[in-house]
This record gives structure tokens, C-alpha cells and sequence, in this order.
């Protein structure tokens, strides 16, 4: 950026985004998109498992749609009713689960630490931005969990490769999380 202030996101009025929604449920897609990442940020930081997040955030995201008509606006972010149905999401899988498997359930923490959240949301965000090499590299290896040599057969490079993609995705998200907070 060319000694300007970096650019700050506008965030749309979530009143008129819920308004409109309820008149027409296609305009949810905008709601979705203002919060999805936040969602899931929320969720991974409860469920480990990659697929099982996915699957909370498509059920939280499911029954916003269904549910939003009784949705009264009381001046509190959309996004934490988004998280009230994400944890009676994660609490109803934990016992179900616990239910089909014998011992104590996993313990969960349902209150969701929002700093932590919209830090994980703004990071998600950032991955989006970098190159799509980068990108991939990084889910593969910090939201997958898989390792070096994992990601190298997936993508079809040697370990080194994924190394100094790594490296280089790293770099460019630290400038880019910087850029946010300067």
C-alpha cells in the first residue's frame, strides 16, 4: 500500500441484511458471508476434526435460514445468535456421540471467547487472500494437520517445496495481519 491508511472493511447494517433476508431468503447468502467466517472460527476451536466442523457450520447456517422469521433485533450482533445455535450444535453431536460410545462424554466449552473468535475469523480471511498454493499449504498443514510429506504427495511437490510454501505463505499472512493492525 502506497502511504495511505490501509483500507477498513464497512461492515453492511446486519438490521437491513435481516430485514431483507426474511423478505426474501436469497438474500440470506449475504448474512452467510458476513459471518461465516467468524462461525467457523467458533466452531474449530471446539470441534478438531476438520469434516465435523464443516458439517456444524453447514447445520448452524441450515437452521439460521429456517429460524430466521422468529429472529427478533434487539440490537445484539447476528453472529451471536449464529453462536448460541453453533454450541447447542456442538452440545447435541457430544452427546449423541457420547451416547453411542460407552465413557465420559468430552468436555466442552460452549461460551465463546469472542476475541479469540475474531481472531481466527481474520485469519481465515487473510488465508483466503494468499496465493492459492499458499493457501492450500496452510489449511492442509495447520487445519488438516497433516504432515510435510502428507501435504507434498497431495499437491504433487517435493517436501521442500511445501517447506518454502509454507514459509512463504507464513510471511505474507504475518504483512498481511500486520497491515490490518497498522
Amino acid at each position: 500500500m502506497s502511504g495511505g491508511r490501509p483500507k477498513v472493511r464497512e461492515e453492511p447494517d446486519e438490521r437491513l441484511l435481516i430485514e431483507a433476508a426474511k423478505l426474501d431468503p436469497r438474500r440470506f447468502a449475504d448474512l452467510y458471508e458476513l459471518n461465516f467466517d467468524r462461525v467457523y472460527a467458533y466452531i474449530t476451536l471446539r470441534v478438531r476434526d476438520r469434516a465435523e466442523a464443516q458439517d456444524i457450520a453447514s447445520e448452524v447456517f441450515h437452521h439460521a435460514l429456517e429460524n430466521l422469521a422468529r429472529f427478533e433485533w434487539r440490537g445484539v450482533p447476528f453472529c451471536a445468535w449464529l453462536y448460541r445455535i453453533a454450541a447447542n450444535a456442538i452440545v447435541e453431536r457430544t452427546r449423541r456421540a457420547a451416547r453411542e460410545q460407552t465413557g465420559d462424554p468430552p468436555e466442552i466449552c460452549v461460551e465463546p471467547d469472542l476475541d479469540d473468535v475474531n481472531r481466527r475469523a481474520r485469519v481465515f480471511a487473510r488465508i483466503e487472500e494468499l496465493p492459492e498454493d499458499q493457501s492450500r499449504v496452510l489449511l492442509l498443514r495447520f487445519v488438516e494437520e497433516k504432515s510435510i510429506r502428507d501435504v507434498a504427495k497431495e499437491i504433487g511437490r517435493s517436501e521442500g517445496a511445501v517447506k518454502q510454501l509454507q514459509f512463504r505463505a507464513l510471511a505474507n499472512l504475518r504483512n498481511l495481519l500486520g497491515e490490518e493492525n497498522a
